[in-house]
């Protein structure tokens, strides 16, 4: 029988898990390709305090700022078969995230598959005829740091390249009046340098609120703009909530949407990334690639017209490295025949019945990608299908643990520690 050829794009989290579990089933698979842009493991864990573009014109990849630590324990954040050192406190700094890939490379021997400094220009899906059988293969054209471009063809492609390194800028009418400074979060590293400025923060998700907390430490005064619910817990002393910034006046000042103007010396920018592929065709493969929205994708992971490509890790709110995991397992499961897939007319329906009903129930189509509570059905799912060990219980109630006291103590929900006890119990240590 011949061995499946793999490329997985990226080393980050998702990379490393799918290059693991091609590499636990060489009789079916051969050694993976794993490129990888950057001279490092980690992808979006790797700090880097420059920002911008690297020496050779390539954007920074990283959004990870200085003092940034996990928002949820070692104990839910592990790949499950892997845990961290026992150790360390639950919430850690992402250095020590960083260091947990790294050993997770080491021990699974990933490392002598992987080609760094490598881009990946072009993925090209080839079709060809087996008898009354259609088959795909897919062209990789990749150039290496001088530039040196090379072209191969695998069985299927992994598409690890994460969704934080490509930000999204919102549409603010009058920007260009704006006379202080404007960031995104992805250029945000830490915040001496915004000590005793006006900072009006845009978003209040989990990096506007950290970033904010950060602000007020040093002496910044915060305006956290947001449309969300009104956040009811206490939040630092510094720290104000006004509806979303909706414009700049010619002044100079920002319009918000309440009809309050207010000057401020930075806008930052928490308003999340973008879905980006620069290396492949979305109309080709029967895609449609908006800023935070891919469709469609069967089970959020492949196009129904080319399953044999996967998109690991694009579902938001969700316990990313456990969900990586299910997910590459449910695709090896894919390709290697263990799973039977409906034909492509009907993947097409299921997804776009499933995105009406989320539609329906008042879901913006900007966040058709957020699971929440739908991730452990969905983790549930896959492993029946694909006839895989589902994720312990224990995870998902310790998740929600977390997420009940991060709504009660913003600033001290990471001071708690953790142990698992069985697969289905965890305990507070203090």
């Amino acid at each position: 029988m011949m061995l499946k050829r793999v490329a997985v794009i990226g080393a980050g989290a998702a990379g490393l898990c799918a290059a693991k579990h091609v590499l636990s089933r060489l009789n079916r698979f051969a050694p993976p390709v794993v490129y990888e842009l950057t001279d490092k493991v980690g992808g979006t864990w790797c700090y880097d305090e420059r920002v911008g573009t690297y020496a050779n014109g390539r954007p920074i990849h990283s959004s990870m700022y200085r003092d940034l630590r996990t928002n949820l324990p070692k104990e839910v954040m592990m790949f499950p078969d892997f845990p961290f050192d026992s150790r360390l406190n639950s919430f850690l700094p992402h250095h020590e995230v960083q260091r947990y890939l790294e050993s997770y490379c080491q021990r699974h021997a990933i490392w002598p598959h992987i080609r760094f400094n490598t881009a990946v220009d072009r993925v090209q899906p080839v079709v060809s005829a087996e008898g009354e059988q259609k088959r795909t293969t897919w062209q990789m054209t990749s150039s290496d740091s001088s530039g040196r471009q090379k072209t191969e063809t695998f069985d299927a492609v992994f598409v690890c390249s994460g969704h934080y390194s490509d930000p999204h800028i919102p549409n603010i009418p009058g920007i260009q009046s704006f006379k202080g400074e404007v960031l995104h979060s992805h250029s945000y590293r830490y915040a001496e340098p915004y000590t005793g400025q006006t900072v009006v923060v845009l978003g209040a998700k989990a990096s506007g609120l950290d970033i904010s907390i950060e602000l007020v430490k040093v002496g910044a005064k915060v305006t956290l703009s947001h449309r969300l619910p009104r956040i009811t817990y206490p939040l630092p002393a510094g720290i104000q909530q006004s509806s979303p910034v909706v414009a700049v006046e010619d002044d100079g000042r920002l319009r918000f949407q309440d009809g309050s103007v207010s000057a401020a010396d930075v806008l930052l920018l928490c308003t999340g990334y973008n879905f980006r592929y620069p290396f492949l065709d979305g109309r080709q493969l029967g895609l449609e690639i908006q800023d935070h929205v891919m469709t469609p994708l069967y089970r959020f992971l492949m196009p129904p017209a080319f399953p044999s490509l996967f998109f690991i890790g694009i579902c938001k709110m969700v316990c990313p490295f456990p969900n990586f995991n299910v997910q590459v397992q449910f695709c090896l499961a894919v390709l290697d025949g263990s799973v039977t897939l409906p034909s492509c007319g009907q993947m097409e329906e299921e997804v776009r019945r499933e995105l009406q009903e989320k539609l329906a129930r008042g879901v913006e189509h900007r966040h058709l990608h957020m699971m929440q509570l739908e991730q452990w059905d969905y983790c549930e799912t896959l492993a029946r299908v694909g006839g895989f060990a589902p994720l312990p219980p224990v995870i998902r109630s310790l998740y929600e643990e977390v997420w009940r006291q991060r709504a009660v103590h913003p600033q001290k929900y990471r001071d708690l520690n953790y142990r698992l006890v069985s697969d289905a119990s965890w305990e507070a240590l203090n």
